[in-house]
């Protein structure tokens, strides 16, 4: 049509600079205009059908989505933004300019407008676990209550509501963030309101636990009851547990709760994903999905109501049926079971990551053990000999340096002849606490850091005492790590923290506190560019799934996944980061959320 207008204008100009019968003396003028625009009409409406002719000649490619008039950051560095994008099926066949789009502009795609919006290749949170992500919607949620007192009077009116014998469970204080006390949770703050029924709920780490005394009676733990191996129960001066317990202390609490049913779990699967497709996650990385979960993630994928991608580790416990049964995945790659994954340390908040030398405000240096080396080495053998991509939890300096020693050992106790693959992509799950000579061995030995943003500014809030001076510099050490050539897996390790991609991005960019501000110690040059960012949260996991030929950037072949946000990520100051929304997610090019829907 546009073509037609000009033309038009072509001939109106023609008269206006022939010689012409437009001023002839027997008309006045006003005759004359209108004899000029009746002739004009006629010679656009010749010209428009001459056009149309030649516009029908002109072939129309087959495309299913076509998204336009934007700014498409693609993740791929030899062609970084576009204009536009179209799909056919679940995959790109065009990433480029709009004035070149136009042939697929046609038939019956689906043609979107996306002024004043922003395309970004699909955005993958690197560590998640996603059936607590659906729990945490309809279960008792501790998160950013500010003060102690007001946390514990949300536990007494939850329980309050709960049937006398049944138990208690939430999810998600955390200490850090109270304005009032900044201590551990025990028995004495809820056994007043809960003495007729036992409770259970793990700090937001997810790694330590508060338990009341009942909770403690049912599960025969007493001031007699050592520690395990891998955990401990916190104790007054006289050797009681006192109701905090860490790691593999909280076994043999889950051990006695009654066990989820399978309709419950599938719902909270549901519930996580469409809760990630809403905040435009285009696919997760599970961090420990069982096998019963792994049977109910089929089910929703035959069932059609995958609202995005899952790629999935087992946890350790069940490795060796992950070893006999190797690796399973849909053939639309929506849900891909490779890894397992592993467990070493707890947390720093907790101080139970395993550091080199004691925490600087305790007299210990927390501990591992949680999977001992006895009980993994077998297990990285057969790995490596089947394929399986090892996922290890680690978060201090001991804990990150004894695992580089036990990958370094496995590797070298299994010939080359018998490794399934050179291709490894071994993960290392948080490694917060890196010192030089570490990272550089994560070049050597090919390991993949699986960092979350989020933990750099939440617990740079308690790591300057946690740690002293001289290790918060290489603490979150994300730009040193880049600098060495490593690609970071950016991650949000939610339900542990909230599991936003804004969150993640700013925290990545920005180190600073969500309120912008930040303290001693941050280390503000370890903070990324928005480059980095973007690749941490895109083709970087997709490498780190294996995935980089299929997803992770905007690229012809490639299954067309992308989250769309109603601003610039790039370029808008980094407090709008936070406050801009997701609008769009699209996998496999099919729209699975849509704000104005």
């Amino acid at each position: 049509m546009g073509t037609c207008l000009n033309k038009i204008k072509l001939a109106a100009g023609s008269y206006f600079t022939s010689g012409t019968t437009i001023l002839h003396p027997a008309y006045s003028l006003s005759e004359v205009l209108i004899v000029m625009k009746l002739r004009i009409v006629l010679f656009g409406l010749a010209s428009c059908s001459w056009m149309n002719s030649v516009y029908a000649q002109t072939p129309c490619e087959a495309a299913d989505l076509v998204l336009h008039n934007t700014t498409i950051y693609t993740a791929n560095d030899t062609q970084w933004t576009a204009e536009a994008v179209a799909t056919l099926g679940d995959r790109i066949i065009f990433v480029g300019l709009d004035s070149d789009a136009a042939r697929y502009m046609c038939g019956s795609a689906n043609i979107i407008d996306m002024a004043g919006k922003t395309v970004f290749a699909g955005f993958t949170d690197s560590h998640q676990h996603l059936e607590g992500v659906g729990r945490r919607t309809q279960t008792l949620s501790l998160f950013g209550i500010p003060t102690l007192a007001e946390t514990v009077q949300t536990i007494a009116d939850w329980a309050a509501t709960i049937p006398a014998g049944t138990w208690v469970q939430g999810r998600g204080w955390i200490e850090r963030e109270w304005t009032d006390e900044q201590r551990f949770l025990n028995k004495y703050d809820v056994d007043p309101f809960t003495a007729d029924k036992p409770l259970f709920m793990p700090r937001a780490d997810g790694v330590s636990a508060l338990v009341n005394s009942r909770a403690m009676e049912l599960a025969g733990v007493t001031r007699d009851t050592p520690d395990p191996e891998g955990g401990r129960f916190e104790r007054d001066l006289d050797g009681t547990p006192n109701g905090y317990v860490l790691a593999n202390a909280m076994n043999v609490f889950r051990a006695i709760i009654p066990p989820d049913t399978d309709a419950y779990l599938k719902d909270n699967l549901e519930r996580g994903l469409q809760a990630n497709a809403a905040l435009g996650w285009t696919q997760t990385q599970d961090a420990g999905m069982s096998y019963q979960l792994v049977g109910l993630m089929q089910q929703i994928h035959r069932e059609g109501n995958m609202a995005h991608r899952v790629y999935a580790a087992v946890p350790v416990d069940e490795a060796w049926t992950m070893i006999e049964r190797g690796r399973e995945k849909t053939p639309d790659d929506m849900f891909d079971v490779r890894g397992i994954k592993v467990f070493i340390d707890g947390t720093l908040g907790s101080r139970g990551a395993a550091l080199i030398d004691n925490y600087s405000d305790a007299d210990h240096n927390g501990f591992m053990n949680r999977t001992t080396k006895e009980e993994l080495v077998p297990i990285l053998h057969e790995a490596l000999r089947k394929g399986i991509q090892i996922e290890t939890h680690v978060i201090g300096d001991r804990a990150v340096r004894s695992l580089l020693d036990w990958y370094a050992e496995a590797y070298a106790a299994v010939p080359r002849a018998e490794w399934a693959s050179d291709d490894l992509r071994w993960r290392m799950e948080h490694a917060q606490i890196i010192p030089p000579v570490d990272q550089q061995r994560f070049v050597e030995l090919g390991v993949l850091p699986s960092m979350q943003p989020s933990h750099g500014i939440g617990d740079l809030n308690f790591a300057p005492d946690r740690l002293g001076a001289d290790r918060l510099a290489y603490a979150y050490p994300w730009q040193q790590l880049i600098d060495r050539g490593l690609m970071i897996l950016a991650g949000s390790d939610a339900p542990v923290e909230e599991g936003d991609p804004r969150i993640e991005f700013y925290a990545a960019v920005a180190r600073k506190r969500l309120d912008g501000t930040s303290g001693p110690g941050w280390h503000p040059e370890l903070a990324v560019s928005r480059e980095t960012a973007l690749k941490m949260l895109t083709i970087w996991p997709a490498y780190g799934a294996f995935q980089e030929q299929l997803r992770g950037s905007v690229e012809v072949g490639k299954y067309a996944d992308f989250t769309v946000f109603d601003s610039d990520l790039m370029t808008i100051p980094e407090a709008e980061i936070l406050t801009s929304e997701n609008v769009m997610t699209i996998v496999g090019g099919r729209i699975t959320y849509r704000q104005d829907q």
